[in-house]
């Protein structure tokens, strides 16, 4: 069983400007690198898909969207909840009444 390495967004887009902006080919990059080829272009990828400089953000890290998203779906929980409790409740004082 081999130990996944972790790089840094650092190193990930200095990796990149290797390509990019130096004009390596991917394999001389990964080489001198001593990284596996399909890595760089997978980082050239990622880098490409994001233009809001979120790419390589790390684990557990969300972007503004996928936070308000978290916050929302939380809220909603909270109002289902909410709205149980009152339900139970008329429910509860309707006997009492009769």
């Amino acid at each position: 069983m081999t130990i996944r390495k972790k790089y840094s967004k650092e190193f990930k887009l200095d990796a990149i400007s290797l390509v990019v902006e130096q004009q390596y080919t991917q394999t001389e990059a990964a080489r001198s690198l001593d990284i596996a080829p399909n890595l760089i272009t997978r980082w050239i990828k990622e880098n490409e898909q994001d233009n809001d400089g979120q790419a390589f953000r790390g684990n557990g890290k969300l972007t503004p969207e996928q936070e308000e998203i978290r916050q929302l779906k939380a809220k909603v929980r909270q109002l289902e909840m909410d709205k149980k409790i009152l339900k139970e409740a008329t429910v509860f004082f309707a006997k009492e009444i009769k």
